[in-house]
């Protein structure tokens, strides 16, 4: 089979380096467009993006020149890593041109015929596509989610325990400098110190998006899966590794060792079929008093696992546990192909072969 040929769009920015990062070599997808604002436009990638991660920039696309937005790119999948105000406009447009749109924005997360995927928990959600191209009326294009990177890890903890109803939740996100973007946070600000306020929308998208992505597809669209959650968000001076410290109601009280049986036997679909960032197991439990850490255990897995630890009771609720998950990688640009390796995988993506079709006008 030939490459799809894809592009990354916003590809200077701290995302949109890793989503080049992690697709430079893929084996089922040709990046083929670097596409970024008009001031990064027609220079090489090396001199456009301020590359900051620790891996050295694929040598291969060091002299690919940025392209300017434009929804007639060589490609035929984009991985949006746009910020939300540009990602409103562009991401319709180019879903409407006829490309396939991976978005990690937040925009779109929540419409309702728009699949917010976690493919370990809810595959099943893809079925939105076909009533999101028939009410857009997009024959071709598509715009699939992925999650908030601080619910993602929560949501991947939950999901081998819904069988036993979960209720309740308390969550406490200690997230890393890195989930605000290049720059980010100033030192000043985040040296010697933890910031309890990281937007006014972030608390929100932990209720939102989890319920959204643990929720049920019926033939309206997905019912949200009821679960009250008190998210309290915190920024604190960890460069990568966003921790989530929960603890849990259920309706049918599992013991500990039900609990730890369900985690350590889940083997969800995207591990099945051996999808390649797809880790090997999605849910790394440890038995340590004093993990998951994010200096020792946000690479598990090349980055993509959730590590899980710090289960015990609770004298309020049932459980707490602690999750951990790398923030940059699982919880934005990988998460986004990962949705397209299972996309792929199902069956869904097999317009976009690389020469296949033409794009429409926008």
């Amino acid at each position: 089979m030939s490459k799809i040929r894809v592009g990354v769009l916003g590809a200077t920015g701290a995302v949109g380096q890793r989503f080049a990062q992690l697709l430079a070599n893929h084996p089922f997808f040709d990046l083929t467009v670097l596409a970024a604002s008009d001031r990064s436009a027609g220079k090489p990638y090396r001199e456009a993006a301020n590359w900051i991660l620790t891996e050295p920039m694929p040598a291969r696309l060091a002299e690919m020149t940025v392209q300017e937005m434009s929804t007639e790119l060589d490609c035929e999948l984009v991985f949006s890593a746009l910020p939300t105000s540009f990602a409103n406009e562009w991401e319709r447009k180019f879903a409407a041109a006829g490309y396939g749109v991976f978005s990690n924005a937040g925009t779109h997360r929540m419409d309702s015929d728009v699949p917010l995927i976690l493919p370990e928990v809810n595959p099943d959600h893809l079925g939105l596509l076909e009533r999101q191209r028939a009410e857009r009326g997009w024959s071709r294009g598509f715009i699939v989610t992925n999650s908030n990177c601080t619910a993602m890890p929560m949501v991947m903890s939950l999901a081998p325990l819904m069988q036993f109803g979960p209720q309740a939740v308390i969550a406490t996100s200690l997230q890393a400098l890195s989930g605000a973007g290049y720059p980010g946070v100033p030192s000043l600000d985040a040296i010697d110190n933890v910031i309890p306020f990281i937007g006014e929308s972030e608390e929100i998208k932990m209720n939102t998006e989890s319920n959204k992505m643990l929720g049920r597809l019926n033939g309206q669209g997905v019912e949200p899966a009821g679960i009250k959650i008190s998210a309290h968000c915190n920024r604190v001076p960890v460069s990568d590794g966003h921790t989530v410290t929960l603890s849990v109601s259920f309706k049918d009280k599992p013991s500990l060792g039900d609990i730890m049986e369900a985690w350590q036997t889940w083997e969800p679909l995207p591990q099945q079929l051996k999808l390649p960032s797809a880790p090997q197991p999605a849910l790394v439990v440890r038995a340590e008093p004093n993990r998951p850490q994010p200096r020792l255990d946000r690479d598990a897995g090349g980055g993509m696992a959730t590590v899980i630890g710090r289960l015990r009771p609770c004298e309020v609720l049932d459980v707490r546990f602690v999750c951990l998950a790398h923030n940059t990688i699982r919880g934005a640009a990988g998460g986004s192909v990962l949705n397209a390796e299972l996309m792929l995988a199902q069956g869904r993506l097999e317009a976009f072969v690389a020469g296949v079709g033409a794009h429409v006008s926008a």
